[in-house]
């Protein structure tokens, strides 16, 4: 699917960001699996990770980061109409973690819901709340991309555990003069689903004690099969964006990829030819957290100075699924209709 903004302007008006406060270093990692700091530094560029308490939940990192982005537009909870968040890792299954995060907030009249499509899970609902304001049928929009996949790891597994951390990062949409989106381009490919997946837990496999000894509610990856969708899709999803809205590579001043791993984030900036300084790149500190990752990278961006007003950004996640999503945007500073 993609397409490009053809209706109003909408832009991203409000950023906001939060991880727990705890760090995992790789070398904590060695005293709890058969693991090294170089094993893991080697092959993912991953130093550390952000992993949540026992006592919190989804709710309680994306609450700090939606309050950031808020007070950064300069609005209220009661004036948002629609509230998405992205994760597979909600508070509980029912209700949603987005109308936990519309009563904290205030938003008592807010449509409010969750949205699973993994680790692309952020650009997935930014280009629904798009949809929405530029369709006329919401006037400002909070986007929520976060997860606390801590609490569904195999923390003996080496293949997975050390890939992952937890954070969360929110935007405002709203309607602005001029820039914006420009367009988005999504997909899914559901026979690779079992690439990455939970096996337990869902309506195909409730919840049983020999489910829980089994270990089948923690997450499951073939990494190498992921390794070669993901640097597949981030160069073929990028490039169908830019053509879509008429730009090349070259117009590119800020990439934010999916920070799931710096190998594969090297090897799409390679085969893309964006140019390394123009490249957002924390999964060092964070780790890959799923629905956090794009956002936090742009707060990261906007923190370091580089999101200025008309620059062009361009988003690409990929994840479970297996699910691909890019988001093409000219930077704005405030300017909303």
């Amino acid at each position: 699917m993609i397409g490009t903004a053809n209706g109003l302007a909408v832009s991203i008006t409000g950023l906001g960001s939060h991880v727990p406060d705890r760090v995992v270093t790789n070398d904590e990692l060695s005293t709890m699996m058969e693991t090294s700091d170089e094993w893991i530094v080697e092959r993912t560029g991953i130093r550390e990770r952000r992993i949540a308490a026992p006592e919190e939940a989804l709710s309680d990192l994306a609450l700090p980061a939606a309050r950031q982005a808020l007070e950064d537009a300069g609005i209220s909870g009661s004036d948002l109409d629609l509230i998405i968040v992205a994760t597979v890792t909600p508070d509980m299954a029912f209700p949603a973690t987005a109308a936990i995060l519309a009563d904290e907030l205030g938003a008592h009249d807010a449509g409010a819901y969750d949205l699973s499509a993994g680790c692309t899970g952020f650009m997935y609902a930014v280009a629904q709340a798009y949809g929405m304001l530029a369709g006329g049928l919401a006037q400002r929009a909070l986007v929520v991309g976060g997860d606390v996949l801590s609490k569904i790891l195999d923390w003996s597994d080496r293949g997975t555990a050390v890939l992952f951390g937890d954070g969360a990062g929110a935007v405002v949409l709203e309607r602005v003069g001029q820039g914006g989106f420009l367009g988005f381009e999504l997909g899914a490919d559901g026979s690779g689903g079992l690439q990455l997946y939970l096996p337990a837990g869902g309506s195909r496999a409730p919840a049983t004690a020999e489910s829980v000894a089994e270990r089948r509610h923690f997450v499951q990856m073939n990494g190498r099969e992921v390794f070669k969708f993901a640097t597949r899709v981030l160069v073929a999803s990028a490039e169908a964006v830019l053509a879509e809205c008429g730009r090349t590579i070259e117009d590119v001043d800020v990439y934010v990829p999916h920070q799931a791993n710096v190998r594969i984030i090297e090897y799409a900036t390679q085969k893309l030819g964006i140019p390394d300084d123009r490249v957002v790149i924390d999964v060092d500190r964070y780790g890959n957290t799923s629905s956090g990752s794009i956002p936090l990278a742009l707060a990261d961006a906007k923190a370091d100075g580089r999101l200025a007003a008309g620059r062009l950004v361009l988003m690409t996640g990929m994840g479970a699924g297996l699910t691909w999503g890019s988001g093409l945007i000219e930077w704005t500073d405030g300017g909303r209709t």
